[in-house]
């Protein structure tokens, strides 16, 4: 499991560092993808295959045919790219990606269970606020949502 909150800082070459913690669990080649908010998506190749079939998965197997699918799709998948986690444990974040949030010298490495999210420091410690000012009504919301 991806869990944890981790600064780090970004190379003159765009690279930045991945938590010890979590390569291991991460592999070799990941999917780095336009995420939701002011953040970026990392899945496993395992993790993204499951998440393709779902975002793919219609009754009639002819997702292409909703708009709404297809612009989403175009969305997750035309923006994503394949990188690769070198030696000493650091990817290379392309440049319209680091572009789409406002990378620049610093990033949060957060993980979310089954995703790392990737957030430029200010946007991160925005989210944090917002959601801690929340937390309580978002747990009775979630709470209840089961009933």
């Amino acid at each position: 499991m991806l869990i944890g909150e981790y600064i780090h800082t970004i190379d003159e070459k765009s690279r930045v560092s991945m938590p010890a913690k979590f390569r291991k669990e991460l592999g070799k080649k990941i999917i780095i993808t336009p995420g939701l908010g002011q953040c970026l998506f990392i899945f496993t190749n395992k993790e993204w295959e499951k998440v393709s079939k779902r975002l793919s998965s219609s009754d009639s197997d002819l997702s292409f045919l909703k708009a709404d699918q297809r612009n989403f799709n175009r969305y997750m998948f035309g923006r994503a790219a394949e990188v690769e986690i070198d030696s000493i444990g650091r990817i290379l974040i392309p440049e319209f990606l680091k572009e789409k949030i406002g990378l620049k010298n610093s990033a949060a490495i957060v993980g979310v269970r089954d995703r790392v999210e990737v957030w430029s420091e200010s946007a991160w410690s925005e989210q944090k606020e917002s959601v801690e000012r929340q937390a309580e009504q978002l747990a009775e919301k979630l709470g209840n949502a089961g009933n």
